[in-house]
């Protein structure tokens, strides 16, 4: 055994943990059940966050920016410094894989709870980590890992590799710096993107090329190392569902796995750990393909966003044994303890909107209902009335399943996401339903390339338009809300007294949803409502049936509380979430209503006193699609620009937002210059449209 293995920390007592969200809940509450006190960290913009308040202390480290707060390694020592935490844990992303934040801690006396800087070093470099497990006889997929990175040599070593191959960054992963090449005449033109973007992205233009396998699974096992040689594996991940690289859905068991296959790559991950002497938590990637044959991707030295499943089907507590294994106990468990017992899935719930090409969203959280029940966890960092800044990855929880079976596990994961009830932004709820709902995925066959190539066009992937059904929904619970029934309706509704309206009459109103403008009718008949579709004015973009919509719709209401609206309509009893606030921006003042529909959040807004001026085309305005930064404004005033030229560049969590010319015209005003930061619904430039003849 090395000298390196034997040098074993003595213990500590206060944990300070270096990340925010979700995953600084987890460590908090698994720290606090071993009895070590906890320290919790916050930028500005998270100073009300739920990690602050179940900390023991917490203590502010900068600014809202990553790179003024929780990318400062320094900020982060002295936190504990002046804390007193003698160990810190990092979490996942930000600088859980940065050797020189884990070497820091070390030289401050402080006990960096994860690997040693040397591990993370060379796993961190897919380039030398492919050396390594090849000399190690882990399964490598063929290609070239050489030091020569001249572009030639590139192109040469893939001509020979032969076609497809990846292009892939050899410091960072995530899906950037990489490409899929299947014409070597592209080859040229992708290296230099592929070098440029790894750069930008790792600040390293350093590439592997590998024979691509198509369709593959994407495989990872669990491994864990103590101090003392003690290396074991605690079963597979399938993380097949991705998105660009993302993962989408995580299980374990994998369905495709079966028990020799699980022993065999099992036991290459461990080789992997031991050759680098690892200790604690890591996870080994494969890819597998179709024929069952497995190699090497990569290895990640910290804990997984994913690993509550594995924790779901070992019955193991991975925080907690990380935290052991860092005080220097041995791991409690031999590879002959590990049993998987039972299925459990996970997705994660994202503040995006998938309609529009999974667009971040911000904004205020102004309900958070998570679901319960028999199998279903829930891993939050958020809390109601909470602001979804732009600073940050829009994670905002971890929706978990577990069953006696996939079949199990896989329905109550259905109920737990759609039951989930989140108001105030969209989120990406729907489309991981209709995701597990696919009978690609059911079947268990689902590969890397199921969303791209199978799931492209389920209806939850497409721009949200409300149906006929939640406009009178939302028009009733608007109508409700105003009509002034006694003194306090709304502390009626709360009471349980159920919605008593008592009059005969009618109203006009006029509700904006998306791009769409529903002009109604509405008449009461005591507790029945009816919803005149007679003068709909839906947004250009829509067909002409859709334009020609007239209809009516009848909503008995049976039952109201202050978010659920419990109603009779087309003979089926159903309830619905909802919530209640005033607009902002540009319907500041107006009365809104967020609805959560099974096919997504939906905000109705009540614009019945607003300027009857109609808009029959785009937007003469640009304004900012959330709060963020601006990295580009490419037009000044007096330019001529015609509909869907991109005018401005908008920055905000970690992605580019294009900002495109509504109508064609003259830009007559720009309010912002490069560097700027802006509101969400800011105006940034004026157009003053072109006329036309007629």
């Amino acid at each position: 055994m090395s000298s390196a293995l034997n040098k074993v920390n003595k213990g500590f007592n206060k944990v300070l943990v270096a990340n925010r969200g979700e995953i600084a809940v987890r460590v908090i509450r698994s720290a606090q059940s071993l009895g070590y006190r906890t320290v919790a960290v916050f930028s500005e913009a998270d100073a009300n966050a739920p990690h602050v308040s179940i900390a023991d202390e917490a203590i502010c480290i900068g600014a809202a920016a990553v790179g003024e707060s929780y990318l400062v390694a320094e900020k982060l020592i002295a936190a504990a410094k002046k804390t007193g935490a003698d160990a810190i844990h990092p979490g996942y992303g930000f600088l859980s894989e940065n050797s020189a934040f884990a070497k820091a801690c070390i030289d401050a006396n402080i006990v960096f709870i994860g690997p040693r800087p040397e591990a993370i070093d060379l796993m961190g470099s897919k380039r030398h980590s492919k050396i390594a497990m090849i000399a190690a006889g882990v399964p490598c997929i063929p290609g070239y890992e050489g030091a020569d990175q001249d572009d030639d040599v590139l192109k040469n070593a893939a001509i020979d590799i032969g076609m497809p191959v990846m292009l892939k960054a050899s410091a960072g992963g995530g899906g950037r710096g990489m490409r899929l090449v299947t014409d070597a005449n592209d080859l040229d033109e992708l290296i230099k993107s592929a070098r440029s973007e790894a750069l930008n992205a790792f600040g390293s233009g350093e590439l592997i090329i590998e024979k691509a396998v198509m369709q593959p699974r994407h495989i990872e096992i669990q491994v864990f190392a103590d101090s003392y040689g003690n290396t074991v594996y605690l079963g597979e991940r399938d993380c097949s569902v991705q998105r660009r690289h993302q993962k989408v859905v995580e299980e374990a068991p994998s369905p495709f796995v079966n028990p020799a296959m699980r022993k065999a790559m099992g036991e290459a991950a461990v080789n992997a750990a031991k050759s680098c002497n690892y200790v604690g938590a890591g996870t080994v990637e494969f890819l597998a393909d179709s024929e069952g044959n497995f190699y090497f991707l990569e290895m990640n030295t910290r804990l997984q966003v994913e690993h509550p499943v594995t924790e779901l089907i070992t019955g193991l507590d991975l925080v907690a044994m990380q935290l052991r294994v860092a005080a220097g106990d041995k791991l409690s468990i031999s590879q002959e303890d590990v049993t998987l017992t039972g299925h459990a899935m996970e997705v994660r719930l994202y503040a995006e909107d998938p309609g529009a090409n999974f667009i971040p969203q911000t904004g205020l959280l102004n309900l958070w209902q998570p679901a319960t029940g028999d199998g279903i966890r829930i891993d939050s960092g958020i809390q109601q009335g909470q602001a979804v800044s732009p600073f940050y990855d829009p994670m905002l929880a971890k929706i978990i399943a577990y069953g006696e079976n996939r079949e199990e596990a896989r329905r109550r994961l259905v109920l737990a996401v759609e039951d989930s009830k989140l108001l105030g932004i969209k989120d990406n709820r729907a489309f991981l339903a209709s995701i597990l709902r696919d009978e690609t995925f059911i079947q268990g066959e689902a590969t890397t390339a199921f969303i791209a190539e199978d799931f492209s066009q389920d209806p939850s992937l497409q721009p949200l338009k409300a149906k006929e059904t939640e406009v009178a929904l939302a028009a009733s619970i608007l109508c409700a809300l105003s009509s002034n029934v006694g003194s306090d309706l709304s502390s009626s509704l709360r009471a349980g007294t159920g919605w008593q309206n008592n009059r005969t009459g009618s109203r006009v109103i006029k509700l904006s949803c998306e791009d769409q403008v529903f002009e109604l009718a509405l008449s009461t008949v005591e507790n029945t409502i009816t919803v005149d579709f007679a003068s709909t004015e839906l947004a250009s973009t829509n067909t002409a049936e859709e334009q020609d919509l007239k209809t009516t719709q009848t909503i008995k209401i049976i039952e109201q509380s202050e978010n659920t609206l419990k109603y009779l309509h087309d003979d089926i009893v159903r309830s619905i979430t909802y919530s209640q606030t005033k607009g902002t921006g540009e319907v500041l003042g107006c009365d809104q209503v967020h609805l959560a529909a099974s096919y997504g959040n939906l905000t109705f807004t009540d614009i019945s006193l607003q300027s009857a001026k109609k808009n029959k085309g785009g937007s003469d305005q640009v304004l900012a699609s959330m709060d963020g930064g601006m990295v580009d404004v490419m037009v000044q005033v007096g330019d001529v620009v015609k509909v869907g030229q991109t005018l401005a560049v908008l920055e905000a969590m970690k992605m580019e937002h294009p900002l495109k010319a509504g109508i064609a015209g003259t830009i007559a005003e720009v309010l912002v210059q490069a560097g700027d930061q802006v509101k969400g619904r800011q105006k940034l430039i004026q157009i003053l449209a072109t006329e036309t003849e007629g």
